[in-house]
């Protein structure tokens, strides 16, 4: 469920253009040319961390 929390997170801020900033800031900082579907690939992951975390920790079960 966190992994759709994550891309509609993403999904909004695209709304205010932030997709373009953290675009220019990754190739600032680790000189590689991202694309959009890497964005939202970065926003899957962290979900995916977040998921699994709970998952592991145990409280994923009590909130199903």
């Amino acid at each position: 469920m966190i992994v759709i929390s994550f891309l509609v997170l993403g999904w909004v801020l695209s709304w205010f253009k932030f997709e373009q900033l953290f675009i220019k800031a990754f190739e600032e900082l680790f000189t590689k040319h991202i694309t959009i579907a890497s964005y939202y690939f970065i926003f899957f992951c962290i979900g995916a961390v977040g998921d699994i975390a709970l998952l592991f920790n145990g409280t994923y079960y009590h909130k199903i």
